[in-house]
């Protein structure tokens, strides 16, 4: 059991909170099994009829995975630990979004990455003034995962490629209205909200607490997206936005040029597989785990964490060029793997 998360039922609730934030409630593994262990424990208790998520601190929800201890492995000859972090993470987002019993989240600050994976995909995501969801992966040469880009390849027009690519972030009108939250309540309105939904195990009740969301600036931004991100490739994107003289072409350019070429071009083709006929979270999350389980020996992650976290130069020195990633090397990414699938869980339907 992690010492970062409390697990514990309240009235016909099961609770659970991160319980780190002196760190921004960053995931490390024994937190993503500690989650999923709860999880599973409850599923078929009858004496649980929803699942509560939430953090303690006001600046995080969740900030993202624990990148840094993730370096640390890598560092030491330890890259397996990595993946089989990465195999467990996803496997418990695939859980939540998959539970048989309403789960819901209270997501205030930051909600990124990691964050997204346990707070984005239950049945009522609440979010207030202070959230800002994105998924920030293409800075640090990953992709956006733990379940984000199927999230990412649901938001309307081309606006899911462009968070994708820039890391964008969305506060809680844009995030509600981009799919990624459902609800919004304000934060001084949380606690009451809690002690009604475990007190009468109603997932309904929450929306007594709800108020009308801040205005989405998002679909402001509809018609640039569609002109500067619709490409199939990266090098479509970045030509698109160097012809572009609008200012949202200027900033997301900057932001291009300063991101892992192989991430972003990674990302689009991510997204473009999810948008073509069906998807799910289990076929997102397989896509993703094939990119991060490469990450360590053919992608720029350990790179963009020295860069950002670890010598905090915000210099990386990528693999590619922005107008130089081979195709071939995309593609070789998401080929099948040969082992270390993730063995999702299957439950039955619970009452």
């Amino acid at each position: 059991m992690s010492d970062h998360v409390s697990v514990r039922t309240e009235g016909r609730a099961g609770r659970i909170t991160l319980t780190r934030p002196s760190a921004l409630n960053a995931l490390d593994h024994d937190m993503c099994l500690a989650i999923e262990q709860a999880l599973l424990d409850w599923a078929e208790d009858p004496n649980v009829a929803l699942v509560i998520l939430d953090a303690e601190g006001d600046k995080a929800f969740c900030a993202g995975g624990d990148i840094a201890g993730v370096y640390r492995e890598a560092q030491e000859g330890r890259g397996q630990s990595a993946v089989d972090f990465w195999r467990d993470e996803y496997r418990m987002n695939a859980l939540i979004a998959e539970y048989p019993k309403a789960v819901m989240s209270f997501m205030q600050g930051y909600v990124m990455g990691g964050g997204v994976g346990v707070g984005c995909h239950g049945s009522h995501r609440v979010v207030c003034d202070s959230t800002r969801i994105a998924m920030p992966e293409c800075g640090i040469g990953l992709v956006p995962d733990v379940g984000g880009s199927l999230l990412l390849a649901r938001v309307p027009g081309r606006l899911g490629e462009w968070l994708g690519l820039t890391g964008a972030r969305m506060d809680a009108g844009d995030a509600i209205w981009a799919g990624f939250a459902d609800l919004y309540v304000p934060r001084d309105a949380w606690a009451e909200a809690i002690a009604k939904l475990s007190e009468s195990g109603q997932p309904s009740a929450i929306t007594e607490f709800a108020a009308p969301a801040p205005k989405a600036t998002l679909p402001d931004k509809l018609n640039d997206a569609e002109a500067t991100c619709g490409g199939e490739t990266l090098r479509d994107v970045v030509n698109a936005l160097r012809t572009d003289d609008s200012e949202f072409a200027d900033e997301t350019l900057a932001k291009v040029e300063a991101s892992a070429p192989l991430s972003m071009g990674a990302t689009l083709e991510l997204l473009h597989r999810l948008k073509s006929g069906s998807a799910d979270i289990r076929r997102a999350l397989d896509l993703e785990f094939r990119f991060t389980s490469r990450a360590l020996d053919h992608a720029d992650f350990l790179e963009g964490v020295r860069a950002l976290l670890i010598d905090k130069d915000k210099s990386p020195r990528w693999r590619h060029e922005v107008d130089g990633l081979p195709l071939t090397d995309v593609a070789r990414m998401f080929r099948p793997l040969e082992v270390d699938e993730i063995n999702f869980h299957d439950l039955g339907e619970t009452a």
